[in-house]
């Protein structure tokens, strides 16, 4: 019994250790969180209700958060300026209407700012998505600041041609800047995947980053083209718990999940639904 206790002592010892070793290792990385949609309607796993959505913002403008652009992010990196203390950066990908709807209102009421990435050619089409109109409103206001998620949200990976891929990625920061008369400074790949050549292009098209998810923490280096953003999705319920787990538990989530998908990759399901991730 003794030589168990002793056991025990040293291996949670050494847990705390290691968990301490990995999220001093990413000290210096800054949340990113990615939303799609916010309804009381719609029941997948990539939408929030509005009570959901309300209490998660609550918490980061009561809980000693500080909410930032990417312009700032980027700014801070590059010597332009510091960031502040617990700075996190809202995102939102697709443009729902939604986001107009409801997520809208709510950062005005708690006067937070967020980027809405725009697939260009769902614009004034789609019944479920925002109109032109709609997007200047939210942009004029400082709340929200639009950018790009390319023309029609075809899969990075699956563009061949790079004449195709400076379509969707070009053509889309054209849109905007042309309807919207402002700079387009930033990409979000659709459902986060990126090739090599995508980020190449990305940067020769004039945007400053562009945006991924991976359930990390967005860092100064290696460099800006794939910034990690934390999924606020995924889960049958997005409860104020887990929403904490996923922002403050990143540096410990993001590995578990890389794992998991790897175990799943090697043929190893059933191995895989052992790692729960909130």
């Amino acid at each position: 019994m003794r030589k168990l206790f002793i056991f025990l002592i040293i291996l949670i010892s050494a847990a705390g250790s290691f968990l301490t070793w990995l999220f001093n290792r990413e000290k210096d990385g800054v949340p990113i969180l990615i939303y799609h949609q916010v309804n009381d309607i719609d029941k997948d796993s990539k939408t929030l209700t509005v009570e959901q959505f309300d209490a998660q913002m609550k918490y980061l403008a009561e809980g000693g958060y500080n909410v930032i652009t990417p312009d700032e992010l980027l700014d801070a990196w590059e010597g332009n300026g510091t960031l502040p203390e617990n700075p996190v950066v809202i995102t939102f990908d697709d443009a729902h209407i939604d986001i107009y709807k409801n997520v809208f209102p709510i950062l005005q009421k708690y006067k937070l700012r967020a980027t809405f990435f725009l697939i260009t050619d769902y614009v004034n089409l789609y019944p479920n998505y925002i109109t032109w109109d709609q997007a200047r409103e939210m942009q004029a206001s400082g709340f929200v600041d639009i950018e790009s998620h390319t023309l029609n949200h075809k899969l990075m990976t699956e563009i061949y041609s790079r004449d195709k891929l400076w379509d969707q990625l070009y053509g889309s920061k054209q849109a905007i800047e042309w309807y919207l008369k402002k700079p387009v400074n930033y990409i979000a790949y659709p459902d986060g995947k990126y090739t090599v050549e995508a980020e190449a292009v990305s940067k020769e098209a004039g945007y400053r980053a562009g945006f991924t998810f991976d359930y990390g923490l967005a860092h100064k280096e290696p460099q800006h083209y794939i910034l990690d953003r934390i999924p606020i999705m995924g889960a049958n319920s997005h409860t104020l718990f887990r929403f904490k787990m996923r922002l403050n538990g990143a540096p410990l989530i993001a590995p578990l999940y890389r794992f998991k998908n790897k175990l799943i990759k090697d043929g190893n399901p059933e191995v895989a639904d052992l790692i729960w991730i909130p």
